[in-house]
């Protein structure tokens, strides 16, 4: 690999690993983002003369991340509890899909598990930007995303991963299809300004970029529901969720490292190790009325935490611990959760008011 190349690899990678941070701040600008990233690293990897081996692995290694990081956005910013729970299936059940790719390469299986999650998350955005989520009714995002399984990410996955045809290289091949292409965008933009955008009813508000704001009493409700242990106790849904989610991604990138020899089922019990002691410190902290106000600092914090233990299982162990890909995955676990932890009770508080718990 020539210099420039390793430039622009280990730029792009970065930036795969950064961009999703912006997700849960400004959530559409920022995973419009990603999904160009994503679809245009391996284009520049190539104009630079190097082809990444096992590009695919990669690939959907870095696409779980940021999605896990739009899921996790979710819990801070989404005040549909309907569309939320649909949000939530669709990104699980693409996360066991990407997994059962990655152990057995059967590439149908991307087809059977689509990446429903991500447009979905780009549509709720985009009409949040305009409208009130808790307007819409549960069968008006069910109906959303069925348009977008079957209009949208079928024939897309059959396209990337069936039929494993190139853009690019379709469109150097059959160059009548861009005519058809711009006349198809016109005749869609003309369709949208002609006949959907009169019906559709005045906006509630002008284009929000942002989120809605927070809820001005979530500090003090959640330092109260972390004190009475009732949100994040040890052994609870929210830490078996934490362990699904975390066991289900380090799983994905374990089969994308190179040198990563590990079983899946190890990878499994070491994560939900890991997540239960963080659960037990950071429940034992918060009944102390212990806070961190930071993000940044919670992570610094739990990662030091995470990786003395890591320390203290390798001595017990005898040196048995790749040092590299557990410090890989230690830091995946300690911002996944840091942000779970942080934005979990954001959700539930939101819920648990009566203008936030409406379907409708």
């Amino acid at each position: 690999m020539s210099t420039g190349a390793a430039v622009a690899f280990v730029a792009v990678v970065a930036a795969r690993f950064l961009l999703p941070l912006a997700i849960p701040y400004f959530p559409l600008p920022a995973v419009i983002g990603c999904l160009v990233l994503d679809g245009v690293d391996q284009t520049i990897f190539q104009a630079f003369g190097y082809d990444p081996p096992g590009y695919q692995s990669y690939d959907k290694a870095m696409d779980v991340y940021y999605l896990a990081i739009a899921y996790l956005s979710t819990l801070r910013n989404w005040t549909s509890e309907a569309a939320f729970r649909i949000s939530r299936f669709l990104f699980f059940y693409r996360l066991a899909g990407a997994l059962l790719f990655e152990l057995t390469g059967m590439r149908w299986l991307l087809l059977v598990f689509p990446n429903v999650f991500e447009y979905f998350f780009i549509a709720y955005e985009t009409v949040r930007s305009r409208w009130s989520p808790l307007t819409f009714l549960v069968s008006w995002w069910l109906s959303l995303a069925g348009v977008i399984w079957v209009v949208v990410k079928l024939p897309q996955e059959w396209w990337l991963h069936v039929a494993q045809l190139d853009v690019t290289d379709q469109l150097a091949q059959h160059q009548w299809v861009i005519g058809l292409l711009v006349a198809l965008a016109a005749g869609l933009a003309v369709l949208f300004q002609r006949v959907v955008r009169p019906r559709l009813r005045p906006a509630d508000w002008d284009w929000r970029i942002k989120p809605e704001p927070l809820p001005e009493q979530i500090d003090e409700a959640h330092e109260r529901e972390a004190w009475r242990g009732r949100y994040d106790a040890v052994w609870s849904r929210n830490t078996g969720e934490k362990v699904l989610l975390l066991g289900l991604i380090c799983a994905i990138f374990g089969e994308m490292l190179p040198d990563y020899t590990g079983s899946v089922s190890n990878l499994f019990a070491g994560v939900a190790l890991v997540v239960v002691l963080n659960t037990m410190v950071s429940l034992a902290i918060a009944r102390r009325a212990w806070t961190i106000k930071t993000i940044a600092a919670t992570f610094a914090a739990r990662l030091a935490l995470n990786i003395a233990f890591a320390t203290v299982a390798t001595w017990i162990l005898d040196n048995q611990i790749d040092g590299w890909d557990t410090l890989f995955f230690l830091t995946m676990i300690s911002l996944i959760t840091t942000l779970h932890d942080r934005w979990r009770p954001i959700h539930e508080f939101r819920t648990r008011e009566p203008a936030a718990g409406r379907l409708a």
